[in-house]
């Protein structure tokens, strides 16, 4: 049986991944357009949402 998730957790992790498909999806973009620097840009901020995402998983202690 899982522990049941608070209602902080459950829209800070929706949130996370919102931003996270919008950093690719705008990298994607600005690559497409060859908008270099804003594409690496996007791209850096994907990268940081996803390593966020990563340790808030990994900070989670075992049930």
């Amino acid at each position: 049986m899982q522990p049941e998730r608070s209602r902080k957790e459950i829209l800070t992790s929706f949130i996370l991944r919102g931003f996270r498909i919008g950093a690719s999806t705008i990298a994607i973009l600005e690559l497409l357009r060859s908008d270099w620097t804003s594409a690496g840009l996007a791209s850096l901020a994907w990268l940081i949402f996803v390593q966020v995402e990563k340790r808030r998983t990994a900070l989670k202690p075992p049930s």
